[in-house]
């Protein structure tokens, strides 16, 4: 059993041959044995109410672990974010890179599918995670690395003549909220199933293609 000093204790064997040695669980293990159990608090009981009392116990560490790591709940709750956004981006790389680089209507297919699916899957954490930060820290610039994933996107894009983007870095925040309200209004009406999810992906990404597409050259006329 894991003691509150993070060391597991062997035993010598009965015969006496090994001398008892101590393990100490990895600083990378206990950073996210604490922010595995804050995720489940937060998500349960909500910050205000959850303290790095709860949170140490729910990791089983020693208190005083817990700030080895971080030095605040706020600090905390940043890692937290940063986690959430990383493993958002993986995700959506992971999906567009089944697709063939200059296959852009099915990078851009997955992209939607995979962000929609994503959010859906995980909107408890996100909420908690986004929604109780004081607002000065609550941001969703153009430095937001989903944003910055799919600038690059829409830069192939552009410059393989395939879509026409005047702004990469505007198209891509209207193209993330757009993502975000259709996955926010999902969940307000409660329709979040694998059908409905298919068919919102659906006219988002049919929505997007055509503000995307090259416009008519009305120069023939």
């Amino acid at each position: 059993m894991v003691k509150s000093s993070d060391t597991v204790t062997i035993p010598a064997s009965p015969e006496g041959e090994a001398a008892p040695r101590r393990r100490t669980k990895a600083p990378e293990t206990r950073a996210a044995a604490l922010m595995d159990a804050a995720e489940r608090l937060f998500i349960a009981k909500g910050i205000a109410t959850t303290s790095i009392d709860d949170i140490a116990a729910g990791a089983q560490v020693a208190k005083g672990t817990f700030y080895l790591y971080f030095p605040s709940k706020e600090a905390m709750l940043g890692a937290l974010q940063q986690r959430f956004v990383d493993a958002f981006c993986a995700r959506l790389q992971e999906a567009m890179d089944r697709h063939r680089p200059d296959n852009y209507h099915e990078r851009l297919k997955a992209w939607v599918e995979t962000g929609l699916e994503t959010y859906l899957d995980n909107v408890a954490l996100h909420d908690v995670v986004f929604h109780e930060y004081r607002p000065e820290d609550r941001r969703m610039r153009n430095d937001n690395a989903v944003i910055t994933q799919l600038v690059g996107l829409l830069k192939q894009g552009d410059a393989a003549g395939f879509w026409d983007v005047e702004d990469a870095t505007l198209t891509a925040v209207i193209l993330f909220n757009a993502l975000h309200g259709v996955a926010d209004d999902a969940v307000a009406v409660g329709q979040t199933g694998e059908a409905e999810r298919k068919r919102r992906a659906r006219t988002l990404t049919r929505f997007l293609e055509q503000a995307l597409h090259p416009a008519e050259d009305d120069s023939a006329d």
